[in-house]
């Protein structure tokens, strides 16, 4: 069964739907590679994956240890790099503020964030920096 689908629009656009959801995101190539930068980029959803994966599993973590969690938000800076085009660097950080945890559990829940599943998919090769705010 497909999982995502993905279909060229023109003008460097893409059309991916998630099967299961119906939910559909439209990819535009950025300014600076001949496209008009009007939607996100792959790679912006790349950063945007690490992001969004890290907050993830924290509330997993936190629901499979009965740690209240009330809020996270975060931001990533995408660094490109030229030849090869690809992705050099993210610079993350995680606002957690409005979380009153002790350090045993900030501890134990930036391992768990710093190992979820899309920082084990991509290359060591990205200089990936993590700030946690409490």
């Amino acid at each position: 069964m497909k999982k995502i689908s993905s279909s060229y629009l023109g003008d460097l656009r893409i059309s991916t739907t998630h099967q299961k959801s119906g939910t559909i995101i439209e990819t535009d190539a950025p300014l600076d590679n001949n496209g008009k930068g009007t939607r996100f980029s792959p790679t912006d959803l790349l950063a945007a994956g690490y992001l969004n994966c890290m907050i993830t599993i924290i509330g997993i973590y936190c629901e499979q240890h009965a740690i209240d969690f009330k809020d996270c938000k975060g931001e990533v800076e995408k660094i490109m790099m030229d030849k090869p085009r690809r992705i050099g660097g993210l610079q993350i950080v995680l606002d957690l503020s409005s979380n009153n945890w002790n350090e045993k559990d900030k501890r134990r829940i930036e391992t768990a964030a710093k190992n979820c599943p899309v920082a084990k998919s991509v290359s060591s090769e990205i200089e990936v920096n993590i700030e946690f705010n409490y």
